[in-house]
């Protein structure tokens, strides 16, 4: 049995994440840690665990083996060094960090102490994602030259976000670094990592940080990324675009179809779109978590996709902040 450690409750899918540890056959829930105590002492008895004051002290426990880590954005350099060091293995909300260099820092101690890091990217392991991927495998949208992808709530406008989530210290941002980094995440899978990124940023709500936003990432063949996140959409459907130099494909919320329309299968099938079949969904960024742990296997792709996703989301700040486009060439390593 792997004994796991909640590190905060501060993240809104934090529950969720105890909720699958303690239904997963492998996995228990045995210690509470939390920067707020009151909130950590209540976690924990809800649990009957015991909760720690003190992060040193919970990490120095040798009766636990990982965390999972959804303490605020500003300090998961500091709480997963830490958790590394200890020998701990680490499941964590995204992003890594809200820099390159602290995102770097994290996973030279992950390396070093060879403990197993996932992070939660769930959007990658979607059905609808692995049938986007089967299409692009078999190259029927050609050369792909444009990439859109949507996805936005009215977290801001009908106030049900936590407070905290508006807070540019503790987050390093809104809407895009928090909810955009699904679409973000995703058109850099099906792209791949772009030169630049140029975003602009809307503060529809009076917030410190961005309620509404769009990044579009440019490449050197000249493909573009279109990223958009928002705060303040009541019905607005997640939402994918591809469109390449042979075809096309749409996906949307709104009916859940995956649709495409391509000249490589011939002049009739073009004349009309067609409706691609989901395979089923890949495992969960948490059951894929607790396969490394006793498989004693890296999770690469997700670790990569993650890093870069850190790259995308400090130039996006970056450029929001300086009105220019920035190179991920610039971020300081």
């Amino acid at each position: 049995m792997i004994r796991v450690a909640m590190l905060s409750f501060w993240h809104v899918h934090a529950r969720d994440y105890a909720r699958q540890i303690t239904e997963h056959p492998d996995t228990e829930i045995v210690a509470v840690w939390d920067e707020i105590p009151e909130r950590g002492r209540k976690e924990a008895e809800a649990r009957n665990v015991k909760f720690y004051e003190s992060l040193d002290e919970l990490l120095a426990q040798d009766d636990i083996d990982a965390v999972v880590v959804d303490a605020p954005t500003n300090i998961h350099r500091d709480v997963m060094v830490k958790a590394a060091n200890a020998g701990k293995h680490i499941f964590t909300e995204k992003v890594i960090a809200p820099t390159l260099r602290e995102a770097n820092e994290i996973l030279r101690a992950v390396e070093q102490n060879g403990v197993k890091l996932t992070v939660s990217l769930p959007r990658l392991y979607d059905a609808y994602t692995q049938a986007i991927q089967q299409v692009l495998d078999q190259e029927l949208l050609g050369e792909l030259t444009l990439v859109r992808a949507r996805l936005s709530h009215n977290g801001a406008t009908a106030n049900w976000l936590p407070a905290h989530f508006f807070s540019l210290e503790q987050c390093g941002g809104g809407a895009l670094i928090d909810l955009g980094c699904h679409p973000m995440y995703l058109t850099r899978l099906f792209l791949g990592l772009p030169e630049s990124v140029t975003a602009n940023y809307g503060y529809i709500t009076g917030k410190e940080v961005e309620d509404n936003a769009v990044a579009v990432l440019s490449y050197s063949n000249g493909a573009l990324g279109i990223v958009e996140a928002g705060f303040v959409n009541r019905f607005s459907p997640f939402a994918l675009e591809l469109h390449g130099t042979e075809g096309s494909l749409l996906y949307s919320t709104h009916d859940s179809k995956i649709l495409f329309r391509t000249s490589k299968l011939g002049e009739e099938v073009s004349k009309q779109w067609v409706m691609k079949e989901e395979p089923s969904r890949k495992p969960t960024a948490i059951q894929q978590w607790v396969g490394h742990i006793k498989e004693n296997t890296v999770a690469t792709e997700n670790i990569e996709i993650a890093l870069d996703l850190t790259k995308l989301m400090e130039a996006a700040n970056l450029s929001a902040r300086s009105g220019r486009s920035v190179k991920l060439s610039e971020l300081a390593p």
